[in-house]
């Protein structure tokens, strides 16, 4: 095996990272989230919270480390149109989930504020819930776009 293919691999290896954790992530706390059980939000958020800090976090940072070694190693220009509009897409991805993960931390505290007292999750948390859902879109979705241009290389 190559450098290159060993470099690759790891990037594949991010990606797919990037999206099975962060669909994980939304499939589980939207389960939780619909149980209406606050003890069960509250333990479902603390796991997401760590699977972010671990997975997605990790992978965010591999990404562009392992792609700019796949371009050196490569020759791949900074100017290729695909390149240019991977990055821009990740700069969009990044600015909805860098906010997501702190919705997601505060949803935790919440819920766990709510399961220790026994009371009802505040409005608060659902303000948050509909937000962190909203911008799960186009987070994801500029995710799935990175991805494809990354493998067609359309332009």
């Amino acid at each position: 095996m190559t450098l290159y293919f060993l470099v690759k691999y790891l990037h594949v290896l991010g990606a797919i990272v990037i999206l099975g954790t962060g669909t994980g992530i939304a499939f589980f706390m939207l389960m939780a989230h619909r149980t209406n059980d606050v003890d069960f939000i509250a333990r479902t958020a603390s796991v997401v919270v760590i699977a972010d800090a671990i997975f997605t976090l990790s992978a965010v940072i591999m990404q562009p480390v392992s792609g700019v070694l796949l371009m050196m190693l490569s020759a791949t220009s900074f100017t290729e149109r695909w390149l240019l509009v991977s990055l821009a897409l990740y700069a969009v991805a990044g600015l909805f989930w860098i906010p997501v993960v702190f919705m997601q931390i505060e949803m935790r505290d919440l819920a766990r504020k709510a399961s220790e007292q026994r009371a009802a999750l505040p409005e608060r948390y659902f303000v948050l819930f509909r937000r962190w859902f909203a911008f799960g879109f186009p987070g994801f979705g500029a995710t799935m776009l990175i991805l494809w241009l990354m493998v067609a290389k359309p332009f």
